[in-house]
């Protein structure tokens, strides 16, 4: 038997445990940040009901249940299949929807626009009921990406795929008939009128993750250096400009400015941080700015657009101008100023005098009025850190596909909230796009749910700590003999 050697002699070894514990799962947060984001609209929501009526909304306990009931599932679907993800973007998706819902349901209430619409010999409809519809189905969207979408990095194979489909969404409203001077929506039996935009937009980000990774190299490259930038070489600029021919041809064919500059935008930004070369942004933005302004210049519903944002308030004007058809934007113009600083309070604006848009197109002029200059730039600060975690997420991803995918979401939401906002507030002309979450629009609801799933679903994969080392038999089986 060997004897135990002396403590005088005996060596001291070392051991280093390697630990694979990562980042805490932050899902208690999530819940926490959560029952807030149900909360607050429910305070809102009580609000109006006193303000419009001098008592509690009978529906508050059924909009309250319904509400966390939709947020909870939710909760425990990441909980289960995305225990990492990150803890701040289901419950900021689930405010600003329950807010959305709440100023809806406001303008339902308002006898102004009942008159209205029996003045255009329509039935007035009651949309918050099917906002909340199309929230539930949002809501399962959502828990359908994250539980059979089991990595983001699947969605690569399907590159070109995506990119048939995405062309097929974006060109089937050419085929219907054109709704409020523009041709987005496609009218499908049975379920009313859909906006196949809103779901473009990701499965686009999804071509452009997948193109963009492979071509990133040939598209770095630069020719000759000019006024500062490297101008990329000839043959590299076809990606750009076969982007940029097909954002205009949206515009000329479908009259919509605003999808357009969502692709061509949300584009640009991916091939930048694909390439860190800024002379793609600077080709960008020219090539934006000028394709906008000889299509402003030819297309007569977009120089009617352009020319209402030019002079809002000449439909006051005696004699009335020809172009000048609405009041909208003039009216939310109104509703800002008159909001000032901290509003008018919830439901007592009277937003409504916008018209038929003022729960999707210019739901922020009913925030403006109500909420004011505080409460709106504390739903513009709520949008931010939707985009702010998002690029967070794509810092933190570990594939160049899945930095790719979530900085093209992030930078497709953040734009779209850029056009809506500034359309309202007479920054650039109006776009006919919805606000993301809070407007009235099934498509919207939908696409934006399936947008924050799949951002979820990036977030866990970056943020999941890798597996434990296996085991390696040879060490198991080696002893160390001392003499």
């Amino acid at each position: 038997m060997p004897s135990m050697p002396s403590s005088a002699g005996s060596n001291t070894t070392a051991t280093t445990t390697i630990s694979t514990v990562g980042p805490p799962s932050r899902r208690n947060t999530e819940l926490a940040l959560l029952a807030f984001a149900v909360i607050l609209p429910c305070f809102a929501y009580a609000n109006v009901g006193l303000a419009l009526n001098g008592e509690m909304p009978s529906g508050m306990l059924g909009y309250g249940l319904g509400l966390g009931l939709l947020g909870g599932v939710g909760h425990l679907v990441v909980r289960k299949f995305a225990k990492y993800a990150d803890p701040l973007l289901l419950p900021l998706a689930t405010l600003l929807n329950g807010l959305g819902l709440v100023m809806i349901w406001r303008l339902d209430q308002s006898e102004r626009l009942a008159r209205l619409a029996q003045m255009h010999h329509q039935t007035f409809v009651a949309y918050a009921p099917k906002q909340l519809l199309y929230t539930a189905l949002g809501i399962a969207l959502f828990v359908a990406v994250v539980i059979f979408l089991k990595d983001h990095r699947l969605l690569q194979r399907y590159t070109y795929i995506s990119m048939v489909v995405a062309l097929v969404l974006l060109i089937a409203p050419v085929f219907f008939p054109a709704q409020f001077g523009a041709r987005i929506w496609i009218t499908v039996p049975g379920l009313g009128s859909l906006q196949p935009g809103e779901f473009a937009k990701i499965i686009l980000a999804i071509f452009f993750a997948g193109y963009l990774m492979v071509k990133r190299d040939a598209l770095a490259l630069a020719s000759r250096r000019f006024l500062g930038l490297y101008l990329p070489r000839g043959r590299d600029l076809g990606p750009i400009l076969a982007v940029w021919a097909f954002s205009l041809l949206i515009l000329i064919f479908e009259t919509d400015l605003g999808s357009s500059l969502l692709f061509f935008g949300m584009f640009v930004v991916m091939l930048y941080v694909a390439t860190e070369r800024t002379s793609w942004i600077v080709f960008g933005l020219l090539m934006s700015a000028g394709g906008a302004a000889v299509v402003g210049s030819i297309e007569p519903h977009v120089k009617i657009r352009v020319m209402a944002w030019l002079h809002p308030f000449a439909v006051y004007d005696t004699p009335r101008p020809s172009w000048a058809t609405t009041e909208q934007i003039a009216q939310a113009l109104f509703a800002f100023g008159s909001g000032g600083v901290f509003g008018s309070g919830w439901g007592q604006g009277a937003s409504d005098l916008i018209g038929f848009a003022a729960n999707s197109d210019f739901i922020l002029g009913t925030v403006g009025e109500e909420l004011g200059l505080a409460g709106t730039m504390a739903i513009l600060l709520v949008y931010g850190l939707v985009v702010e975690r998002g690029v967070r997420t794509a810092l933190a991803a570990r594939d160049p596909f899945g930095k790719l995918l979530a900085t093209g979401l992030s930078a497709g939401f953040a734009i779209q909230v850029f056009v809506v906002a500034g359309g309202v507030m007479g920054l650039i002309p109006m776009t006919g796009m919805t606000l993301p979450f809070m407007a009235y629009g099934g498509s919207s609801v939908l696409a934006n749910w399936a947008l924050v799933a799949i951002l979820i679903k990036i977030s866990d994969t970056a943020r999941r700590p890798a597996p434990a080392p296996a085991p390696s038999p040879d060490a198991e089986m080696t002893q160390v003999v001392r003499p």
